[in-house]
């Protein structure tokens, strides 16, 4: 079942679940954008096909908010808020308790390796590195972990988990970036847990936010 955040007729926001493919890649699995197509033919009742625009991406191993466009007007729009970064992006991580200090701008220089799928950070400027920057703060301590709160100022190809692996501190469950065990449902304790935009139609000011998995240490994260 899709747990639906947002819908009108320009934009539909979905809480994705982690595992779930954005779009379709080489595995050949279901991905979310046909899902979400195959729920608006079914509620609407459309004979034709389906016009979804994919706004932008999450991995699939995480989690969060995941918006598409339900008209091409709406894709164009989105698409140059996306590009002009006038959207606030706002994520959570589950890392060791023991990070220092509680809050950080990080600067790095990210080089992808596209054929494993990875991006390297390294503190000077490379040949073929791109510049990415995220401010992440200490919001919440478990009995082993921290729940960080990060914002981006770059919109790098794993730019989250290359430079929180850098300094010492990869995602929970993130083997690929150098966690020491991984989550028994294949999932990385990363989650999308905000977007604000503007309507490409009316102008207002939208913020969209998704609750986070039912899982154990998502829900100590929140306890009081």
């Amino acid at each position: 079942m899709l747990e639906i955040l947002y819908e009108d007729n320009h934009l539909i926001a979905i809480n994705k679940v982690a595992g779930d493919l954005v779009q379709g890649d080489k595995t050949g699995d279901q991905p979310l954008v046909e899902k979400v197509k195959s729920y608006i033919k079914k509620k609407y009742n459309k004979t034709g096909a389906v016009f979804l625009g994919v706004i932008h991406r999450l991995d699939r191993p995480t989690s969060g908010v995941v918006l598409f466009a339900r008209t091409s007007k709406a894709l164009a729009r989105m698409n140059q808020q996306f590009k002009e970064r006038k959207t606030d992006k706002t994520y959570w991580v589950i890392v060791d308790l023991d990070i220092n200090p509680s809050k950080a701008v990080l600067t790095h220089w990210l080089k992808r390796n596209t054929k494993i799928n990875k991006s390297f950070a390294h503190d000077r400027e490379i040949q073929e590195s791109k510049k990415a920057v995220l401010r992440y703060r200490k919001i919440k301590e478990l009995d082993r972990y921290a729940v960080l709160e990060i914002k981006l100022e770059t919109g790098r190809h794993h730019q989250i988990r290359s430079q929180l692996t850098h300094i010492g501190f990869p995602i929970k469950g993130d083997l690929k970036y150098g966690a020491k065990r991984n989550n028994p449902d294949g999932s990385i304790d990363l989650h999308a847990r905000s977007l604000v935009f503007e309507h490409p139609t009316t102008k207002e000011r939208i913020n969209i936010i998704a609750t986070t998995p039912t899982k154990p240490q998502w829900s100590f994260a929140l306890s009081d």
